[in-house]
This record gives structure tokens, sequence and C-alpha cells, in this order.
């Protein structure tokens, strides 16, 4: 059986025979002599062949009649990574999903925000998965509730608002018809360490499951000279940042589970309405869905790229949590170290962003002083306001037009969002490339012009760059991140931090030769 969506039940039953971990979060067994349904990596005892039924996705199992299993928790398993064969509609509907967009708004909003209408966005999903979007966004909500209800002392009410239910009375009904239970009854008995939990400033823990193997130090080591003063920091083996979502603001701090194959996330009270978010914004950032035995077991066959997965098999593509803040990040690196790009995105967030009061700010996560400014704030900004943090002026009226393309439509929809990007003077085919890998979460762009990755191919046209990658799809993406870490792990004398050096006659703020930034 392949890594895919393809449910063959005797390879499936063979999976999950082994406990194979490759497969956790690809299919969920249903076992029809309980009624319970599970990852296929839960320790309880196996059923046999004919007791078994497979399932895509969580909320088909429970459409089925199925119920999920209080051991192995099918709520934590890793998602699918976006390679999946579905239809782009229904990909993005899912994706926008889970990060609880039906909470606040209706199936109606969501199809007008895809582009079709409703009927047509239904259709779609129940087509291609047979659940429909209220379905779907109700496992979600269940899903999330049941994790709360495990891992923390919220009370019953507030983790049924934090789930997105408007009602405690419709949750608890439709808690106890899908489990069997009252929520109270998840409860665990409070004990000294969860006492000690709610005195601290980050009450919220919620843990991220991935597929093993995770290259936890090596994304740090990647994202901690790009955090953004006052935003985001690394340290003391932890990524920490500013969150706002709407009107609201918080913070987090993400670190490693010593336990178990999963990343821990702290958050502050002020969060707990837009869980579904912060989940689905986490995982993208730290790549949690990645399949890294499939991605390597292809990539493998590359003789350059074959000993670097050896090295790094749980090398991850760092994602976003912010899609906006990535971009702007990628526009002030322009022609710039990392350094310099960092000491902008520095000044930047001091003129432009929102400074946090003296009681949203943690005694412990000092340099954490501002929220990142939004795309209206940004795009409200004159060239000259924009220019004074040290900028030419061409390139801060590029970035004062990319906050108004994110201001119209939000980034929305992936598509739309890198051809207005492209049309942008200052930005070119390396930035939307940069993107799509990072903000957009392409496991196969490509930034063929970047100076690192031709520098270690043999320094190597743009051009040569594509030929040589096209065997590496659909994970090329991957197969930068190897080539990029092992140029950064080359000597001082043999590698250059140089970002944007643009070649004659190239655009001038167009990183088509440049380093990532």
């Amino acid at each position: 059986m392949s890594l895919s969506l393809s449910l063959d039940p005797e390879s499936c039953y063979a999976a999950m025979l082994a406990r194979d971990a490759r497969f956790d979060g690809v299919f969920f067994v249903g076992v029809s002599t309980t009624g319970v349904y599970c990852r296929p990596v839960c320790t309880a005892r196996t059923p046999r062949r004919d007791r078994c039924s497979f399932f895509r996705l969580a909320a088909e199992a429970e459409k089925a009649g199925y119920r999920a299993c209080f051991r192995c928790r099918p709520e934590l398993a890793p998602g699918g990574a976006s390679i999946d064969a579905v239809p782009r509609l229904v990909a993005r509907a899912l994706q926008r999903i889970e990060q609880g967009c039906l909470n606040e708004a209706s199936v109606a909003a969501l199809a007008a925000e895809l582009g079709v209408t409703d009927r047509h966005l239904r259709r779609a999903m129940e087509d291609e998965l047979g659940l429909s979007p209220v379905e779907l966004a109700q496992s979600r909500r269940l899903a999330i509730a049941k994790q709360l209800l495990a891992d923390t002392r919220l009370s019953v009410t507030d983790v049924a608002f934090a789930a997105g239910f408007r009602s405690v009375r419709r949750f608890n009904d439709l808690f106890h018809r899908s489990f069997g239970r009252a929520p109270s009854s998840l409860r665990r008995p409070a004990s000294a360490g969860a006492a000690a939990a709610g005195a601290d400033a980050f009450p919220l823990t919620l843990r991220l499951d991935f597929r093993p193997p995770f290259d936890w130090d090596g994304l740090l080591a990647f994202l901690g000279p790009r955090a953004l003063p006052g935003v985001e920091s690394v340290a003391a083996g932890e990524y920490r940042r500013v969150v706002r979502l709407g009107d609201r603001t918080g913070l987090l701090c993400v670190g490693p589970d010593a336990r178990r194959p999963s990343l821990r996330a702290r958050l502050t009270p002020s969060l707990s309405r837009d869980l579904a978010a912060v989940v689905s914004r986490l995982r993208a950032l730290f790549d949690l869905d990645a399949r890294p035995a499939a991605i390597n077991t292809y990539l493998d066959r590359d003789r350059l790229l074959a000993p670097l997965c050896r090295r790094r098999p749980g090398l991850r593509v760092p994602g976003a949590f912010d899609p906006f803040e990535t971009v702007v990040r990628a526009l002030l690196g322009q022609q710039v170290t990392v350094r310099g790009a960092t000491t902008l995105a520095g000044r930047l967030v001091a003129r432009f962003g929102a400074a946090l009061t003296p009681d949203a700010m943690a005694p412990s996560l000092s340099g954490l002083t501002h929220a990142f400014p939004s795309p209206v704030e940004l795009a409200s900004a004159t060239v000259e306001a924009l220019a004074s943090i040290g900028l030419p002026r061409a390139r801060a009226a590029t970035l004062r037009a990319v906050a108004a393309a994110f201001a119209a439509d939000d980034g929305g929809d992936p598509d739309h969002l890198s051809g207005r990007l492209r049309a942008i003077p200052g930005v070119g085919d390396w930035t939307v490339a940069y993107v799509a890998m990072r903000a957009l979460h392409d496991p196969d762009a490509l930034p063929a012009a970047d100076l690192g990755l031709r520098r270690a191919l043999g320094g190597i046209s743009a051009g040569a760059v594509r030929a040589r990658a096209a065997g590496w799809s659909p994970w090329r993406a991957y197969a930068v991140m190897h080539l990029w870490t092992a140029d950064a792990e080359r000597p001082a004398d043999e590698a250059t931090d140089i970002i944007g050096v643009a070649p004659v006659g190239a655009p001038a703020l167009e990183t088509q030769q440049g380093d990532r930034p």
C-alpha cells in the first residue's frame, strides 16, 4: 500500500497489524464488534479482519456510526499532506473548515470565499468525501472538545465555546450522541501538576502529534535567525510568539513532548476561542502532517539527495503561522543578509505593530512586545512612512501594494494570491516560489533562481536547476530544504550570507539569484 488515500482493505489491515506509524492519520479503522474507530497505531487488541472497516477521514467513520477510541484518541492523528489527490476546491474547503471558519460563518459564506455557490460546494464535498461541510465542521468541533476535556482544566462551558459551539445544550447533546457519555466523564482527577498549571500564564495545553522522525532542532535553527523581533523568538528549545486573530491577542509557546511523538503548545486564555485556527496554523508552521518516510523514499533515488535524507530523515519544510508575515519577511529580505532583514523586520514591527498591554505580557517571555501589523494597517501607511525604516522607496511601494492585495482577499485563495503577487512590480518568480513553499505550504514549490540552491548544485543556472529538479517532483520543496541545510553547513569561506544578488538586467527588487530570507 502506498502512502496515499487509496484504501485497499488488505494493505490497511497489514499496516494496522504492524502498528506502522507511517500510516497514522492516513486512514482510520472502524471495529464492528465495539462500535469504535481507531488510529492504525492503536495499542488495543487487534480485531479480526472481518470486523474492520477503513475510512480516509475520522468524520467518515463517525457518519458510519462509529465512536472515537478513548485510548488512541483519533482527534490527535496527523492530517493528510497537501499532495493528497483530492480536487482543489474540496482540499481548500477542508483546510478552511479545519481552521474553524464554520464556527462563525455559514456554508454560503465559505462557498462565496471559494468562488462557488453553496449548492456546488456541498455537492463537490459529498461526491468526493461522502460528507457535507456541516458534518465535517461538527466532527472537528467534537474532536477539539474531546481534546480539551482530556488535556486541560477548562470548564465544560468554556470547552464548548472554545471548540466552536454556540450553545452548551447543543454541545452536551451532540457529545453524548457521538461518544455515548457526558462531556464531564472525560475529566481526569485534578493533580498537583494540573493545579500548578492553572496558576501559570499558559493554562491551555494542546498536544500536536506528528509522524516520526521529526527534526525539531533543525526547524528551530531555521526559524530562530528569521524570527520577527518583538513578535517571535526561539529560546530554551521552544518556539514562542504573539498571536493576533481578529480582535483577540495572546501568546503561545511550543516545545517537544519527551514522552511521545508530539509537540506541546501552551497558550494564554485569550486564545481559547480560536483554538481551531491556532492548531491549524501551528500544524502548517511546523509541517506536522508531512509523511517523512514516503518523502525520503522518493528523494533517496537521487544520488545527491540520498545522503542528505539519511543525515536528516526528519527534515520538515518550515511553513508560516501567518502567511502575510512570511510574505513581508521575504520582501524585507531582498538584497540584504538574514541579519539585515531581521533588523528591518524589527523596525517595521516597532513602528507599525500593536504594542501589547502590560497585562497581556508574560514575564517569562521577555522580548515579545508587539503583534505584527495587519495587512490593512500596512496598506494604510504611506510609502514614505514605510521607507523610513530603511527601505528603498521602490521596495516600500511594493510592500504597500502587497499589503493591499492581502487586505483585499485576506489571502483566501492561494492561486489567486500568487497571481496577484506576481502582478505587483518588485515581486517576481523567486519571491512567488518562496511564498508558495512556506506561506502556501506547497510541497512542490521550487525557487529555482535562489543563490543558495544554485550554489548547492554546483553553481548552475536557474534553468538548469529546474531541469535537475524535475525528478524530485512532487516533493521539490523538501529537496530544496535538504540542499539549503547542506549549504548552510558548509565552511564560512565557502558560503555567503547575501540575499538577492541580482544578475545584470534583473528587476532591481526581485531576488532572482537570492538566498532565502
